[in-house]
C-alpha cells in the first residue's frame, strides 16, 4: 500500500480472465461484496487508468489501483457458542461441526461463526489468518462432522503440510440420488470456479485444479445410494461437484440438485427432503499424524436427522 492509501496490483498470467470484482474478492476479504462493488462504481478502482465495471476480465499485465471507501472492517469477536469437542491437549482440538455452523466470518456472515465460537473457548489459538484462528481446512455451511483445529502457528503448519502432502485420511458418508454404477469408483475431475455462476464451482471451469475423489456404495435403491467416500484433495464443494458430474448429486443440495427432489414419489418423503435445511454429507472419518508422532484417527456417527432419514429410506 502506498503513502496515500492506494493499493497497486499487477495482474499476472495465473490472475487473467478473471473479473475484476472476484479479484478484489480475494484480496479484500474483510470488506464485503457489496462495499467493494461500491468502490468499483464509484471510481475507487482503476484499471489501467480507467474506470471500468464489476464484470470486467482481467488480462496480464493489467495494473489496478485501489483506494478503499472507509467502511466496517470484519473484527473476530469471542462469541460463547457451544461445541463438541473430541479431543484436546496443549497443541491441538479435533471439534464435531454441525450443520448450519459457517466455518469463518465473511460477507453476510460476520458473527455467530465457528472461528468466533474457537477464540472463546480456548485461550491459546493459531492466528496465522486473523478471521480463520486456528483453522487448518473447512467444512461447508450446510456439511457436518470431523474438524481438526491447531493451537498455535507452529502447529498449524505442521498440520497444512500434512493437507497439502495428502497424507491426511477424510471420509465422508453422503446420500445421493439415483443408483450410481459401478458400485465403487474414482471420480478424477479438475474442479474450479463456474464460468458464469459465482457461487458454485465446476468441472468445466477455465482455471481448473486436479481433484480426486473415490466412493463405495453401502447401500442403494433405485431412487438413492448412500455413499462412503474418501477425499484425496480438498478443493470447494468437490464432493458436491464430482458426484453432480456423475449424475448423482447430493440429496438437500440446492445449489447443485436443484428441485431433483420433485422426481420423488413417496410424497411424505419428497416434503421432507424439500423442507432439508443441510446437505446430507457428514465428515465421518479424520486420520493424521500428531505433532508427537502419534497417528490419531477420529470417526463420528450420522447425526440423528439424517440417521433418522436414512432409516425411512429402508
Amino acid at each position: 500500500m502506498g503513502p496515500d492509501g492506494v493499493h497497486s496490483f499487477h495482474v499476472s498470467e495465473e490472475d487473467a480472465d478473471q473479473r475484476l470484482d472476484h479479484f478484489l474478492r480475494d484480496r479484500f476479504p474483510e470488506h464485503s461484496r457489496s462495499g467493494q462493488r461500491r468502490w468499483i462504481d464509484q471510481g475507487h478502482v482503476l484499471v489501467n487508468q480507467e474506470r471500468l465495471k464489476s464484470g470486467y476480465r482481467l488480462r496480464a499485465g493489467d495494473r489496478i489501483e485501489v483506494k478503499p471507501l472507509e467502511s466496517e472492517p470484519l473484527v473476530l469477536e469471542p462469541e460463547d457458542i457451544p461445541l463438541n469437542i473430541l479431543f484436546e491437549d496443549e497443541k491441538l482440538v479435533v471439534l464435531d461441526k454441525p450443520s448450519g455452523l459457517v466455518v469463518h466470518p465473511g460477507a453476510g456472515n460476520r458473527s455467530g461463526t465457528l472461528a468466533n465460537a474457537l477464540l472463546h473457548h480456548f485461550r491459546a489459538i493459531s492466528r496465522d489468518e486473523s478471521l480463520r484462528p486456528g483453522i487448518v481446512h473447512r467444512l461447508d455451511k450446510g456439511t457436518s462432522g470431523l474438524l481438526v483445529i491447531a493451537k498455535n502457528d507452529q502447529i498449524h503448519e505442521f498440520l497444512a503440510a500434512q493437507f497439502k502432502a495428502r497424507t491426511v485420511e477424510k471420509e465422508y458418508l453422503a446420500l445421493v440420488y439415483g443408483k450410481v454404477m459401478p458400485p465403487e469408483g474414482r471420480i478424477e475431475l479438475p474442479l474450479g470456479r463456474h464460468p458464469s455462476h459465482r457461487l458454485k464451482f465446476s468441472t468445466r471451469s477455465r482455471k481448473p485444479r486436479s481433484a480426486l475423489t473415490e466412493y463405495r456404495v453401502e447401500r442403494d435403491s433405485r431412487a438413492f445410494s448412500f455413499l462412503r467416500i474418501r477425499l484425496h484433495t480438498g478443493r470447494t464443494h468437490q464432493i458436491r461437484v464430482h458426484l453432480e458430474a456423475l449424475g448423482h448429486p447430493v440429496v438437500g443440495d440446492e445449489l447443485y440438485a436443484g428441485n431433483r427432489w420433485r422426481g420423488i414419489v413417496d410424497s411424505k418423503l419428497r416434503s421432507d427432503i424439500q423442507t432439508m435445511d443441510r446437505l446430507f454429507l457428514h465428515a465421518t472419518r479424520l486420520a493424521f499424524t500428531h505433532p508427537g508422532g502419534e497417528q490419531l484417527c477420529f470417526e463420528s456417527g450420522l447425526p440423528a436427522e439424517l440417521a433418522g432419514l436414512l432409516a425411512r429410506l429402508g
